[in-house]
C-alpha cells in the first residue's frame, strides 16, 4: 500500500510513533472543531487518476441509477411535523452507484480493507475498534454525478461518513455543510427550515480534489453535493465501517438503495 496511499505524508504504517500520534491528534481536533476532517493528497495522483479509469467503463455500463424525490430526513413522514412543514420540503437527488461486488479486485476495495487505515479510524473516533463490513453490496460504493446531477440536502444515518474522492468535477459538485444544525435532543425543525429555504448563513462550503480522504460527522450535521457542471462526472467512494463486525443491510434495504438485493451465499442457503 506504500505506492497507493502517501504514507509518508500519512505514516497509518507506524503506529504509536510521534507522527502518526500527531496526525491522529490534527483529526480529533479538525472533528470536533469542523465535524470533519480531510487528508488532501491522501492518494498519490497516478494512482487516483488510475482508478478512476479503472471504475469508469463498469460506471458507464452498470451502475444503478438512483432517483428520487425526498425530504432531508429520508422518511415519508416525522410523527410530530404536520406533512405541509417547511423543514418536510421535498428536493431532488440522481446518482450512479456502484456496489461493492462490481468493485472486487479495484485500489479502492484495497484502501477500504488497509487494516492500518481503520486502526487508525478507529484511534480518532475513539472507538476501541472499528470493522469493514460485511455486507457484499454496501461495504465499499462507488458513486457518480453527472451534469446537473446532485445528492440533495440530507443527515446520514450513521455516526460517521468515510469517503475517498477519486475525480473532481470541471464545476459544481460542491461538498456544503451545516454543522450541528440539529442535537439529540433538538430537533430544531425551525432552523432545518430556514436552510432548505436558503436563509442559513452559517452554511458552509468545501471543495474537494481528487485523492482527498474526507471523515465527516453527518448524522447532526446537514449537507448535500451542489449540482455538478461540465462533462467531467463528480465520483467518489464511499467506506462503511462498524463498531461490530458482520454488519449487512437488509434485502429491503439493499433493494431501495441499490435495486437489487445480494444473492445467498452457500452457507446461507444451508442454514
Amino acid at each position: 500500500m506504500n505506492t497507493v496511499i502517501n504514507l509518508q505524508r500519512y505514516p497509518l504504517d507506524r503506529p504509536g510513533s510521534e507522527e502518526w500520534n500527531t496526525l491522529v491528534d490534527h483529526a480529533r481536533t479538525a472533528l470536533a472543531r469542523n465535524g470533519m476532517f480531510s487528508l488532501e493528497g491522501f492518494i498519490e495522483d497516478d494512482n487516483v487518476r488510475a482508478a478512476a479509469q479503472q471504475i469508469q467503463p463498469t460506471m458507464d455500463a452498470e451502475s444503478h441509477t438512483h432517483k428520487r424525490s425526498h425530504n432531508i430526513y429520508f422518511k415519508p413522514e416525522i410523527p410530530e411535523l404536520a406533512a405541509d412543514h417547511p423543514a418536510l420540503k421535498k428536493v431532488e437527488t440522481v446518482s450512479h452507484t456502484l456496489c461493492a461486488d462490481q468493485l472486487k479486485s479495484s485500489l479502492v476495495t484495497d484502501v477500504y480493507e488497509y487494516p492500518p487505515l481503520v486502526a487508525f479510524l478507529s484511534a480518532v473516533m475513539d472507538k476501541p475498534a472499528l470493522y469493514v463490513m460485511a455486507d457484499p453490496l454496501a461495504r465499499v460504493n462507488v458513486m457518480s454525478y453527472r451534469e446537473g446531477e446532485t445528492l440533495n440536502w440530507h443527515f446520514d444515518r450513521s455516526e460517521f461518513t468515510t469517503t475517498l474522492m477519486l475525480q473532481s468535477p470541471e464545476e459544481g459538485g460542491e461538498f456544503e455543510y451545516r454543522t450541528d444544525l440539529r442535537t439529540a435532543d433538538d430537533p430544531n425543525y425551525d432552523g432545518v427550515a430556514d436552510l432548505l429555504n436558503g436563509r442559513d448563513p452559517d452554511v458552509k462550503k468545501l471543495r474537494l480534489s481528487a485523492g482527498t480522504l474526507n471523515v465527516f460527522r453527518g448524522k447532526n450535521t446537514a449537507h448535500r453535493v451542489t449540482p455538478v457542471r461540465g462533462h467531467r462526472e463528480r465520483m467518489v467512494a464511499v467506506f462503511s465501517y462498524y463498531e461490530k463486525p458482520g454488519v449487512m443491510f437488509t434485502p429491503e434495504e439493499q433493494t431501495g438503495f441499490y435495486g437489487r438485493a445480494s444473492q445467498p451465499t452457500p452457507e446461507d442457503t444451508a442454514a
